[in-house]
């Protein structure tokens, strides 16, 4: 399995598809990655040279933020929102939707299980 940026990316797919195994990789940005490198998108990771896999992760170091510092800032952004109490941020405190979405039916990713109310014991 090749890996770039601490990121086992699978052998068996073509490196188009490869890459978005990476945290802030997503498929258009996996072709401009290797549009840069000057990399056959249709080759799969298995068949990748050393020196290829070096020019992507450099390529993707030194233009991108990625992986750990990604999360990281996206946390930190989070966590922002909520200390200075924006919209937002009582969202994110309180698990509910961020983005305008309805919540009197749906949104039960956010909101979790439905609570039970008044459950009935059948008399013997």
């Amino acid at each position: 399995m090749p890996r770039i940026l601490g990121v086992d990316i699978p052998k068996e797919k073509r490196i188009e598809a490869s890459l978005p195994y990476i945290y802030g990789i997503g498929p258009a940005r996996s072709r401009v990655i290797l549009k840069q490198a000057n990399i056959d998108i249709n080759r799969r990771a298995k068949d990748l040279s050393d020196e290829e896999i070096a020019r992507l992760t450099s390529i993707i170091q030194n233009n991108y933020i990625t992986e750990g510092d990604l999360r990281r800032e996206i946390s930190e952004n989070i966590k922002r929102h909520v200390s200075i109490g924006t919209y937002r941020g009582i969202r994110h405190r309180r698990g509910l939707p961020v983005r305008g979405q309805r919540t009197r039916t749906n949104s039960r990713t956010r909101k979790g299980r439905k609570p039970v109310v008044g459950q009935k014991i059948k008399k013997v």
